[in-house]
């Protein structure tokens, strides 16, 4: 059996399973000792195969989210579900994840780039570059990035391209998805926002109850669904429509309160 020394993008797995395991070591006491983190569904992982499966999640850091994930997805190799209380798990963690992420944040300082290495799919916005609305068009060789990334392993991505909540879902993610036909399973995070800081890398806050909850993958159907149909479905199971935006809610409530009062 030939033994394979290096990922689908020319990576060393030598040094892929050193620095998840440091970063892990590191992650592992920010979700458990100075935070609590509950894990929920994670048993849906189970039976998996190892390529093609797309990991659609809400978005609140640029990087906490996905070491949590990694944690979740290491912890489930190892057979221990729903819990991220041992890690043991980074001493053979899953080698084959990656996550999709903008070239120009995972350039910016040193950490992005370790954490480029660990296992981004970095490609080019479209839309925004250095803080600016940009209009160009999408990359092919960006696209091939992550095609080659989910015949390799598992892929996480968020549809939405920013940690704003409840922005709209960007089309490219479910063109991706109805072209390559993944396993599709949604993911919800929450809490990140308020214990990190905005890339995830510093602590703003201790105490903080995180969560992450797996569902069920997708039922659907590619023959006759088109892609404003697919991101629609993402939308709602990531839990990022208008019908989720509680303050929003509440917002407008307090207004057509005030608005009955009468003069």
């Amino acid at each position: 059996m030939k033994i394979r020394l290096r990922d689908a993008f020319g990576n060393s797995l030598i040094i892929k399973r050193f620095l998840i395991f440091i970063v892990g070591l590191v992650a592992f006491y920010r979700f458990n000792i100075v935070n609590k983190t509950v894990i929920k569904g994670s048993k849906h992982l189970k039976g998996l195969p190892n390529t093609k499966v797309m990991f659609v999640s809400n978005h609140q850091t640029y990087f906490a989210d996905v070491m949590g994930l990694y944690q979740v997805f290491c912890s489930a190799k190892w057979g221990m579900y729903d819990k991220i209380t041992n890690p043991i798990y980074l001493l053979n963690p899953k080698l084959n994840i990656f996550f999709v992420a903008a070239l120009e944040t995972m350039k910016a300082g040193f950490l992005p780039k370790l954490f480029a290495y660990v296992g981004s799919v970095s490609i080019k916005r479209s839309w925004r570059q250095a803080g600016k609305e940009v209009d160009r068009g999408v990359d092919k060789r960006d696209i091939n990035k992550i095609y080659k990334a989910l015949d390799a392993g598992w892929v996480i991505t968020f549809p939405q391209g920013t940690t704003t909540p409840y922005v709209p879902g960007r089309r490219g993610t479910a063109h991706i998805i109805k072209e390559t036909q993944p396993i599709v399973i949604p993911v919800v995070v929450d809490g990140f926002r308020r214990a990190f800081d905005k890339k995830g890398l510093y602590l703003k806050k201790r105490g903080v109850k995180l969560s992450i909850t797996i569902k069920e993958p997708l039922k659907l159907d590619y023959d006759n669904m088109n892609s404003r149909q697919i991101l629609d479905e993402l939308m709602r199971n990531i839990e990022q429509t208008e019908d989720f935006n509680t303050m929003k809610k509440i917002k407008h409530s307090q207004v057509t309160e005030q608005s009955d009062i009468p003069s």
